[in-house]
């Protein structure tokens, strides 16, 4: 399937976003880029205004209490048949895995299954809802990407990888300990910060071994610890969302 019949697939769908707490506090051009990312694949992106948060910070903290009164809010903020996109496999993966566990003894259970089943991360609905696998333009540039851990089992790692492959210009690096954690973990960086750091440098140390000229990733969580770490430490990186490569690659420049 050529992109010509590609956009024109996705002619007229609509589109819910969740712009996520990062985006909202941090990263706003993340998030922009998202919506024009979709809008150029002819996806109307409808944003509601009175959204909050997925409730994972809560439900990693232990406190499901709070964090099931945060998801029945996304429930009823995101309610309808339309498909919820997130330009954060963390969130998205909360949407589908964390929110039906916490809700399995609730009598809201099925709707909030319902949700998470048409919640998708940007470049897992693009490949996989709207069959898209090649990226028009070009963007010269070495690119390491981090697979983050909330997105294994989801259709995230490989959709991600399949669109900026097809990038020309594009050459993703290996680098060694592809699998391990960057030392985030939402909570876990508050809690055990030592810990968090530590596994943050190694996963550094690893991923410049190849001098990328950035660092990719579909969680923004992941790139703020990363990106930190690496300014603290004198080694600062390029760090993009996905969304940012994507609308690099239509412009042929850098969308920083």
């Amino acid at each position: 399937m050529n992109m010509t019949q590609d956009a024109a697939s996705a002619t007229k769908k609509q589109v819910l976003m969740m712009g996520t707490c990062l985006c909202d506090a941090f990263y706003a051009d993340a998030a922009k880029a998202t919506v024009q990312v979709l809008e150029h694949l002819g996806v109307e992106v409808i944003y509601p205004e009175d959204q909050t948060c997925c409730g994972q910070p809560a439900f990693n903290a232990g406190d499901w209490k709070s964090s099931r009164k945060v998801a029945r809010h996304a429930m009823e903020v995101f309610q309808g048949d339309l498909p919820i996109i997130i330009p954060s496999g963390s969130c998205a993966a909360m949407q589908q895995h964390g929110n039906p566990l916490q809700f399995e003894n609730e009598e809201d259970l099925p709707e909030i299954e319902a949700m998470g089943r048409r919640t998708f991360e940007l470049a897992d609905y693009i490949v996989h809802e709207l069959g898209i696998t090649t990226w028009p333009g070009s963007f010269n540039a070495h690119i390491a990407f981090h697979h983050s851990c909330h997105t294994r089992g989801t259709g995230t790692r490989e959709a991600a990888t399949t669109l900026l492959n097809s990038i020309e210009g594009i050459q993703l690096v290996e680098y060694g300990q592809k699998e391990q954690c960057c030392g985030f973990g939402g909570t876990f960086c508050v809690t055990f910060p030592n810990i968090s750091g530590k596994m943050g440098t190694l996963k550094l140390d690893h991923l410049l071994d190849n001098q990328p000229d950035y660092l990719v990733s579909a969680d923004l969580s992941c790139m703020m610890h990363l990106g930190g770490l690496a300014e603290k430490q004198g080694r600062p990186i390029e760090y993009r969302h996905i969304a940012q490569i994507l609308l690099a690659s239509l412009k042929g420049v850098d969308v920083a």
